[in-house]
């Protein structure tokens, strides 16, 4: 009979996130893992691989959770369009009080990423996809409820948010001050404008 594990394997990755996202996959150390996950290397290489095995479950874990705010934010506002910028307040609001500065973990698994690490480039684009999928749906919702333009491009949209989220975590990071980022916000958001999409059609 196999001897069941003596620790909480998503407590233990949560953990290794943590350190990940506040330090990067470099400055990470195995002495930083074991610290945070309370586990030793032996123990930590036997749940989890190696160091980069690891920071890849962390991005697992990550992107999962990030779909699922984007997802309940939609979900649970009164329209598509008025859940994105929910969720985008929020965003804004978690880098006022703090805890937003530390950015966005898939952009800065991206940033940090070396020209030759092609695999993990992969995979981090595959977050992204599925983030700006996530949006793309939601716009096609907006769409249809005639929120946006029935002839606008939900996936340049998609792509367009996806990006202009990232950059505004970004800013966030170095300038966490709620006006200029609602400021981003306003212009960014007003891709959405069904009367500016209207117009552009009869151009």
């Amino acid at each position: 009979m196999a001897r069941p594990r003596e620790f909480d394997p998503e407590q233990a990755l949560d953990r290794a996130l943590s350190v990940f996202w506040a330090k990067g996959f470099e400055a990470t150390s195995l002495d930083n893992l074991c610290e945070a996950t309370g586990l030793g290397r032996s123990s930590l290489y036997a749940a989890f691989g190696d160091k980069r095995s690891l920071y890849m479950r962390a991005l697992d874990r990550y992107e999962n959770s990030a779909i699922e705010r984007i997802s309940a934010a939609v979900t649970g506002a009164r329209s598509p369009r008025a859940g994105i910028a929910a969720f985008v307040e929020r965003i804004i609001e978690d880098v006022v009080a703090g805890p937003g500065r530390r950015g966005c973990f898939i952009g800065n698994c991206a940033a940090e990423l070396e020209r030759s690490d092609r695999k993990t480039a992969m995979r981090v684009g595959q977050s992204l996809a599925r983030v700006e999928a996530t949006f793309r749906a939601a716009l096609e919702k907006a769409r249809t409820k005639g929120e946006i333009a029935r002839n606008a491009d939900v996936d340049a949209l998609a792509r367009f948010l996806t990006a202009g989220i990232q950059g505004l975590r970004l800013v966030g990071k170095a300038n966490p001050d709620r006006a200029a980022l609602q400021a981003i916000a306003r212009v960014m958001l007003s891709c959405l404008d069904v009367r500016t999409a209207a117009s552009s059609r009869g151009r």
